[in-house]
């Protein structure tokens, strides 16, 4: 029986791990959840599932839910960013799924870290901005660290077939050229940035492929997310820039591969649910009997590939710049770079979202933000936590 800690319950990652839950309540059980404020969904969830702690982000909702679980007295409710680390060290939990949205996910991952929970990791901001801080403290600790994104779960699948402890893969892997990291291109593939400036949220929601949050779904149709992912890549396995190829592939079909130093690439396939990645990540190194509907490659009939246009989504140009001159202030070092970069998109999505901002307007406030920035090079916890709020405070000035 593996007991988990599911931080962002509500949301679809943790819904969709409370599913696997439902699934296999023989192997799976729920000892703790925390959430943002959907006080009736988190509720249900608790009288579902009756773990020992629930946390909420607000106070005033957690007081709400302590009153409607009064007949659960067994259930401690908690709240705000303690709250959050409690549920993430709870001593009865075995491994912590992080699927928390922003760099509010750092703190936790890092309790979970020291208190020797395994982590199943959906949240990319932690090791985009703390790499140099969270590898090394897995290491330090020897516990497990596996991805969700299942484009990282591709390469992560893909790499099993190499020799050595899979830990080795955070310093890369001397059989690996490079990873290729692929994409969608999101509901508004092939389109100009004269196109694209009057896309409305309600566009941009409508992925073509995959069933996600708001926020990703935004950032997958930015590209943003696929600029994420070649930094938070980085740090999984342990490569340079020159080693992390993006390639668009509409079909979702290949969530990513990894090519040979023989020429050789492996990949891994299927289709485009996201119950797969993490049913991988939780109960690695098993395989369960079919969670999701069987690829059948006669149905899809073809594939097809192509490469990234950076020049009417640069915000993957942007990506790219970071992720080169973070390596260039040392490749295992980090620096504060990658920090603005996911503010900034943070700032620019929450108000694109709210109808404040254009589309375009995204990519534009990073690249202001990281222009008027001044670097940090192996920033600490609390160096991280300030650029954040410093490059907040510079695009609210521009507003």
């Amino acid at each position: 029986m593996k007991r988990l800690s599911i931080l962002g319950s509500t949301g679809s990652i943790g819904q969709q791990t409370l599913c696997l839950v439902r699934r296999f309540p023989e192997d799976l059980s729920v000892v703790a959840l925390a959430a943002n404020g959907n006080t009736d969904l988190i509720e249900k969830q608790a009288r579902e599932f009756r773990p020992l702690l629930v946390s909420l982000s607000d106070e005033t909702a957690a007081a709400d839910l302590r009153i409607r679980l009064a007949d659960l007295p067994e259930v401690k409710v908690v709240s705000g960013m303690e709250g959050l680390l409690q549920c993430a060290a709870i001593p009865e939990a075995d491994m912590a799924v992080v699927a928390v949205v922003g760099m509010i996910g750092i703190r936790p991952t890092i309790a979970a870290i020291n208190a020797n929970k395994q982590i199943a990791l959906a949240n990319k901001e932690t090791l985009v901005t703390a790499g140099h801080i969270i590898i090394p403290l897995v290491e330090e600790k020897g516990v497990s660290l596996t991805p969700i994104d299942s484009e990282h779960s591709a390469i992560f699948q893909s790499l099993q077939t190499l020799p050595g402890e899979r830990a080795s893969f955070f310093h890369g892997h001397p059989a690996v050229a490079r990873i290729l990291l692929t994409a969608s291109g999101g509901p508004f593939r092939g389109m100009t940035l004269s196109q694209m400036k009057d896309k409305t949220a309600a566009d941009a929601l409508k992925h073509p492929n995959w069933s996600m949050g708001k926020k990703i779904t935004v950032d997958s149709a930015t590209m943003v997310n696929k600029g994420l992912e070649m930094m938070e890549a980085r740090w999984l396995f342990g490569l340079k820039p020159s080693q992390i190829t993006v390639v668009i592939h509409p079909q979702s079909v290949l969530h990513s591969a990894v090519e040979m130093i023989d020429g050789a690439v492996i990949g891994q396939m299927g289709t485009p649910d996201m119950r797969l990645p993490i049913e991988y990540a939780i109960r690695y190194p098993e395989r369960t009997p079919r969670i999701a509907d069987a690829l059948d490659l006669f149905k899809v009939g073809n594939l097809s590939f192509f490469e990234p246009d950076t020049i009417n989504f640069p915000a993957l140009a942007l990506a790219e710049e970071v992720l080169t001159r973070d390596v260039s202030y040392g490749q295992f070092t980090g620096s504060t770079l990658p920090v603005v970069y996911n503010a900034a998109n943070e700032f620019a999505v929450a108000k694109f979202l709210r109808g404040d901002c254009t589309f375009t307007g995204i990519a534009d406030s990073i690249a202001a933000a990281m222009a008027n920035h001044r670097v940090i090079a192996a920033p600490t916890l609390s160096q991280i936590l300030d650029a954040e709020a410093e490059t907040y405070e510079y695009l609210d000035s521009r507003a």
